[in-house]
């Protein structure tokens, strides 16, 4: 029996556990997981990644949406730009060798690790959010609507076509982009835009598995077991995380997203 059958299974599991204890931001070691386990390339592993990100996203999502959290048409305006521009970054890593591509998608995992260090710090030590400006998406009160404009459309079309062409040139699901920026452009609740993050991720990531599936390179016999480990993890680490979730917790995801990232580094700079 091929060893990635009963592997494939066991690292989803351990990513959707991540995904469960610490938002959207467990799906970024899909990649690294996949690469160091199963000894795949980066564009063998995307795909796959992607995958696992799209079907636990969506579970995410839809809770969201049940609860009224999910900012369903902001979610579907940012998919648009981010689905036109996957194919972009598919095509980008293909033409991009393995060894500085692992050296790209870790600088994203130091940016990543960087960013949730600090925040998580920050809400241990109690500091606050320094003042700004009112952000250009507002949410208004009595319709539990975003207020839409030329500024905040211009916001939002920009970060999904972002999160959409890291989503196919390094298979993440953008979680690392989108949620800053929903933090800086609206003036959404932390829970609404961790929802509204992972109802874009669903979309994008989906987006991007057709589109890799049509060209030929989606593997699904790993992606399948590793797509259904990853969403069993998901529902174990969401039972646990009122337990374990907190600022601690996401210092301690930090650090360990950190040490990846020095691997992959190395492993870059070797292929070099």
């Amino acid at each position: 029996m091929d060893n990635s059958l009963l592997i494939s299974p066991a690292l989803g599991i351990i990513v959707g556990v991540l995904m469960g204890l610490t938002g959207a931001g467990g799906g970024i070691l899909s990649v690294p997981l996949l690469v160091f386990a199963l000894h795949l390339n980066m564009v063998d592993a995307s795909p796959i990644s992607l995958s696992a990100i799209a079907l636990a996203a969506s579970v995410g999502a839809l809770l969201g949406l049940k609860n009224n959290l999910l900012r369903y048409k902001a979610a579907i305006f940012m998919a648009i730009f981010g689905v036109i521009l996957a194919p972009a970054g598919f095509w980008l890593a293909s033409h991009i060798p393995n060894g500085p591509l692992l050296l790209i998608f870790s600088s994203a995992l130091f940016y990543s690790a960087f960013n949730q260090y600090r925040q998580a710090r920050n809400t241990a030590l109690g500091i606050p959010e320094p003042p700004r400006q009112p952000p250009p998406c507002l949410l208004n009160p009595s319709a539990g609507k975003l207020t839409w404009n030329v500024p905040c459309a211009k916001a939002l079309a920009l970060t999904g076509g972002l999160a959409g062409l890291l989503s196919g040139l390094l298979g993440v699901g953008g979680g690392f982009i989108i949620i800053p920026a929903l933090k800086r452009y609206t003036n959404l609740s932390t829970q609404s835009i961790i929802v509204t993050s992972l109802g874009v991720q669903a979309l994008i990531s989906g987006g991007s598995v057709i589109f890799s599936a049509a060209t030929g390179s989606f593997n699904f016999i790993v992606a399948a077991p590793f797509s259904i480990g990853a969403l069993g993890g998901l529902l174990i680490g969401l039972a646990i995380s009122k337990k374990l979730s907190g600022p601690k917790l996401q210092q301690v995801f930090a650090v360990m997203v950190f040490g990846v990232a020095v691997s992959l580094t190395l492993k870059g700079l070797h292929l070099l």
